[in-house]
C-alpha cells in the first residue's frame, strides 16, 4: 500500500524528464584513463567522470557505459570514498528537476530509469527549493511515469535502514 500511495503522491503533478534531452548526444569528460572498445559497445570512464546529454549532468569517479543491440544506453556509475555518484536532470515542468546522490547508481535509456544505490537521497526541486525527499538503501526513479520506488536497508542514511519520504508543503497564492 505505501508504494502505491508513495506512487500517487509522488507522481502529482504528471511530467516526465525534459523529452528533449532523448534527441541529444551523450558527452563524456575524465581526468584519468579512458576507453573505448566499438567491439562490444563499450566505454569506461575513470577520474571525475563527468557525463551530460541535454539537461542530465551525471558525476562519478568511475562510469561504465554500454550500448544496447538496439542502440539503448545503459550506465554503471561509482562514487569515490566521500564523493558519491550524482545524478540532475530537468523535467518537462519548467524550473523543476530531480537531484540526487549515492554510491552507486544505474541509469538506463530504454527504461528511463535511474537507480540510486547505497546511501540514496533523490529530491525533486522547484527552482532551488526542494518539493519532496526521499532517502533509502536503494531509490528507482522512473522518468517516464513520475514514480519513484524505495527499499530501505543497511545501506539506507536513516536510522535502522528506514526510507524516509519528505513532502514541502505548496506555496499559497
Amino acid at each position: 500500500r505505501l508504494l502505491i500511495l508513495l506512487a500517487l503522491v509522488l507522481a502529482l503533478p504528471t511530467a516526465q524528464a525534459e523529452k528533449a534531452d532523448r534527441l541529444k548526444p551523450f558527452v563524456f569528460s575524465s581526468d584519468k584513463t579512458g576507453l573505448v572498445d566499438a567491439v562490444n559497445q563499450r566505454t569506461e570512464l575513470l577520474g571525475n567522470v563527468i557525463i551530460t546529454k541535454g539537461s542530465l549532468l551525471l558525476r562519478a569517479e568511475k562510469v561504465d557505459v554500454r550500448e544496447t543491440r538496439d542502440g539503448y544506453h545503459e550506465a554503471f556509475a561509482n562514487g569515490a570514498a566521500g564523493q558519491p555518484v550524482s545524478f540532475r536532470q530537468a523535467r518537462d515542468v519548467p524550473g523543476e528537476a530531480i537531484d540526487g546522490v549515492a554510491d552507486q547508481l544505474e541509469y538506463d535509456t530504454r527504461t528511463e530509469t535511474v537507480r540510486f544505490i547505497g546511501n540514496a537521497t533523490v529530491r525533486r526541486l522547484r527552482g532551488t527549493a526542494v518539493a519532496e525527499e526521499v532517502t533509502g538503501a536503494v531509490i528507482v526513479y522512473n522518468s517516464r511515469t513520475e514514480i519513484f520506488t524505495l527499499e530501505g536497508g543497511t545501506a539506507s542514511p536513516n536510522p535502522n535502514g528506514r526510507t524516509r519520504i519528505v513532502m514541502m508543503p505548496r506555496a499559497q497564492p
